[in-house]
């Protein structure tokens, strides 16, 4: 399994604080490389590859999250070095750079470096990578942005995000900054890319469709449904939450319905469109069945509105997830004796 071969290396890493970071982001996140991995089944003769790609690819995003939430240096210049390594990741070079050159902590162990490197020798083999290669640097780049601009000290962050939405809102001119910065935290656009680089006949229509179609709408919703059930915690900790800056739980619904629709309008395109729909409609179900959601009044009123307004797919996939969850909860439960 890719996951725990990057769990085995997290626990060579000789400095103790990187090696918590490593272990704690695939520990908590794994479920965002199980995700992931769910491009992989479209292309079943590059699955392998893909998987590897991606689990790689999404284990540096979760380290460096995890790095940047924790970090003790909180400069724009060490976010930036740090990220860096996912832009190296897909594009296929090392820069000259020491990703840690401005961070407390440095020595990894070469653990960044290899994440990089696995995406090299995956991307190696995929024959239409050089044709969607623009396109996942762009997106990379923009993620790479919000990153920086969210985690420095809190007196700087909204005005660095406003700023940096003014100079990019053309690219979505329908949504507000806080929806424009979540389509930019997700990396599904990423690895619908990498699925179709497995084709070598990827045409530029056909990227320009899953552009319209990830890039904002399905991007967008994934992440304002992961700081959705994310509010009260990130309140707590002082975190950045888009969510938070809708005004009332109503608009909370009316923005996400929206974007849903928006997401389904721009699926109907695409020639795979009942994988897309299906990513979709699992977003929704998997993320409002968590149970985060049943610990949040307001969050669980908002749930609730979603749900009642969805398909019957987005119920199919909430029923049986809440349904799994609780028999997996079961299971783990410790027993209770006589």
């Amino acid at each position: 399994m890719e996951v725990e071969r990057w769990r085995e290396r997290a626990e060579r890493i000789p400095d103790a604080e990187l090696r918590k970071q490593a272990l704690d982001s695939i520990h908590n996140k794994l479920f965002h490389c199980e995700g992931g991995a769910v491009y992989a089944s479209a292309h079943m003769e590059h699955k392998d590859s893909l998987i590897r790609l991606i689990v790689a690819y999404q284990t540096i995003s979760d380290y460096l999250d995890n790095l940047c939430d924790r970090s003790t240096s909180l400069g724009a210049e060490n976010f930036e070095r740090l990220h860096q390594a996912m832009l190296d990741a897909v594009s296929g070079t090392f820069s000259q750079t020491d990703y840690y050159e401005f961070n407390k902590e440095k020595n990894d162990g070469g653990y960044l470096k290899s994440l990089v490197f696995t995406c090299h020798e995956e991307i190696k083999k995929l024959p239409g990578y050089s044709i969607v290669r623009n396109d996942v640097y762009e997106l990379a780049s923009l993620y790479c942005n919000l990153q920086v601009h969210k985690h420095v000290i809190k007196e700087q962050r909204e005005k660095r995000l406003l700023a940096w939405w003014k100079e990019h809102r053309q690219k979505a001119p329908e949504l507000a900054w806080n929806e424009f910065a979540a389509a930019a935290g997700s990396t599904l656009g990423v690895f619908h890319l990498f699925q179709l680089a497995s084709s070598p006949n990827v045409s530029r229509e056909r990227i320009q469709l899953m552009r319209k179609a990830y890039f904002p709408w399905i991007c967008s919703l994934h992440i304002l449904l992961d700081y959705l059930i994310d509010l009260e915690e990130d309140e707590v900790g002082g975190d950045l939450n888009f969510i938070a800056y809708y005004d009332s739980e109503q608009a909370i619904y009316e923005r996400i319905h929206y974007i849903v629709q928006e997401a389904k309008e721009h699926i109907r395109s695409l020639p795979d469109r009942k994988f897309h729909s299906m990513i979709v409609d699992g977003l929704l179900g998997l993320y409002l069945s968590d149970g985060k959601v049943q610990r949040q009044p307001m969050v669980k009123r908002v749930a609730g509105l979603i749900i009642r307004s969805s398909s019957f797919p987005t119920r199919f996939f909430f029923f049986n997830s809440r349904g799994y969850r609780g028999s997996k909860a079961v299971l783990q439960a410790p027993p209770t004796g006589e």
